[in-house]
């Protein structure tokens, strides 16, 4: 379970947020505090992993509260939530690496989706052994940009095979022929020059005519840098 604290001093948008908060399962309120003291209190108290923190506060601005909760309680995740649309508010909360920032009034759908994202980024981090650019992609939600690209490609091109050529593509840095990534692929000349073709004509890749031993001139192709 991930343990949340809202901080607002509205009673009634804190009841709001903690109905939403009721309807995921993956988290539990552990406390409402409704200024800056009271968060700190709150915080010293309990094990928070989330804090759903306001900017207008009656004692101190949320924004103001980040540097000393960055320096107290690193473990704790923030998100934003707030009426404030001051460009410098947002600025700040991205300095201090925030998870979101969501604007008032949020709607019970925007509301859940910024947590689904939240528990997605964690499940991602928890369930790596080590860091790679998968998992990068996945936290940093470049993952939906490669799903765009799957559903956009043309018919004849598979995603899967595209990729892996791009990678094989990657690694030969002297450039490689159709011939010889249909070999390494386990396909035909013909489907591997139909993928090459297909990467240059995206400008992902380049053709180069260079000339063999016996002199008759091949395309080798190369992941453009």
């Amino acid at each position: 379970m991930i343990n949340v604290l809202i901080a607002e001093d509205d009673f009634r948008v804190a009841q709001i947020h903690e109905e939403f908060l009721a309807k995921n399962k993956q988290m539990k309120l552990i406390g409402k505090a409704t200024n800056a003291k009271e968060t700190f209190q709150q915080l010293k108290e309990h094990k928070v992993d989330l804090l759903l923190l306001d900017v207008y506060m009656p004692d101190e601005l949320g924004t103001e509260l980040l540097h000393s909760l960055r320096s107290d309680f690193p473990e704790v995740d923030i998100i934003m939530i707030t009426a404030a649309k001051e460009k410098s508010f947002l600025e700040k909360a991205l300095k201090y690496g925030i998870q979101d920032y969501l604007i008032k009034p949020v709607t019970m759908e925007k509301f859940h989706k910024a947590l689904e994202n939240y528990c997605q980024k964690r499940r991602t981090l928890q369930s790596a052994s080590e860091v790679d650019q998968e998992v990068l992609d996945m936290y940093f939600g470049s993952k939906k940009k490669v799903s765009e690209k799957k559903n956009d490609l043309p018919p004849g091109i598979d995603y899967l095979t595209l990729n892996k050529i791009s990678k094989l593509l990657a690694n030969e840095k002297d450039g490689i022929t159709s011939e010889r990534v249909g070999e390494k692929i386990g396909a035909s000349r013909t489907t591997a020059r139909r993928y090459l073709e297909y990467l240059v004509g995206m400008e992902e890749a380049t053709i180069e005519q260079v000339y063999g031993i016996v002199g008759r001139p091949e395309r080798r192709y190369c992941m453009k840098k």
